[in-house]
């Protein structure tokens, strides 16, 4: 961290594309909540959707579009079953794809769980100035990303580079 430079708080909207969960139930799209805000970022909207490749490309698209959304965090549907759609359904919005997310997240997840992190599809992209990280459905997945990806990267103090600069409430850091 940069002890001068300027936090910026980002605006998130988070996701959970599950056919199981509910918004009562959903411990994974909970965790990302408390983790952002107590980063402090800021919350913008949070939906939960079932695992459909057009039901989850239209949410996301609206966030894509919103001026207010900096960040989106989806969870669920990257794994290898036939209903996981996440990826497919993401990564043809993406202007950019940011392969290092996925490279590292499973690499931390590896640490944690041996090789069944092999079928986790975790993916990120740019579009739009929108960040968007998809993540395994699990809690601790999702923990995982945030610690030992999001949280640093997400922080505009965070050295020698950071995301926050590539998103509109932080552009100007560029």
């Amino acid at each position: 961290m940069h002890k001068d430079a300027e936090f910026i708080p980002l605006n998130f909207a988070v996701l959970t594309l599950t056919d199981t969960r509910s918004m009562d139930t959903d411990t994974s799209g909970q965790a990302l909540q408390e983790l952002l805000t107590a980063a402090g970022h800021r919350l913008a909207a949070r939906e939960l959707c079932r695992d459909d490749v057009y039901e989850s490309r239209a949410i996301v698209s609206g966030w894509i579009a919103d001026q207010d959304v900096d960040v989106i965090l989806t969870t669920g549907g990257t794994g290898l079953t036939r209903r996981d759609s996440t990826p497919e359904a993401l990564q043809p919005l993406f202007d950019r794809v940011i392969d290092g997310f996925g490279e590292l997240f499973r690499h931390l997840s590896y640490l944690e769980i041996g090789s069944s992190t092999v079928q986790s599809r975790a993916v990120a992209g740019l579009a739009n100035q929108t960040l968007i990280f998809c993540m395994p459905g699990s809690t601790g997945a999702c923990r995982t990303a945030w610690s030992g990806i999001l949280n640093e990267q997400l922080d505009s103090r965070h050295r020698p580079c950071n995301f926050a600069a590539q998103t509109r409430s932080g552009a100007h850091l560029l």
